[in-house]
């Protein structure tokens, strides 16, 4: 399956919407479309995970690599309407303990 990726940036802030799965091969794209729009000054990115029906390790290390790059920045991540499944493996990995996550 593919990953729609949804990007709306007002000012400093940029709104994603995602769908599909993040894996090995999807989460190239994700980092090359995300990343860039990370290396704004004080950039706040929400991040709705709503419709990932799927997520592997690779797609976690590019929730990291934005995370660091924001909070260089002085920006802030938020992963938003994660399913139970997602939530959990967030927490499994101890990211949940350093993401501002969020079930809406």
């Amino acid at each position: 399956m593919n990953l729609s990726i949804d990007v709306h940036q007002n000012n400093e802030e940029v709104s994603v919407m995602l769908a599909g799965e993040i894996d090995a091969f999807t989460a190239p794209n994700l980092k090359e479309e995300l990343l860039p729009l990370a290396e704004g000054e004080n950039t706040t990115m929400i991040i709705n995970l709503k419709d990932v029906s799927y997520l592997d390790s690779t797609g976690l290390g590019v929730f990291v690599g934005i995370f660091k790059k924001l909070k260089e920045n002085g920006g802030e991540l938020r992963l938003i309407e994660l399913s139970d499944r997602l939530k959990r493996l967030f927490e499994i990995t101890g990211l949940g303990n350093i993401m501002n996550i969020s079930a809406k």
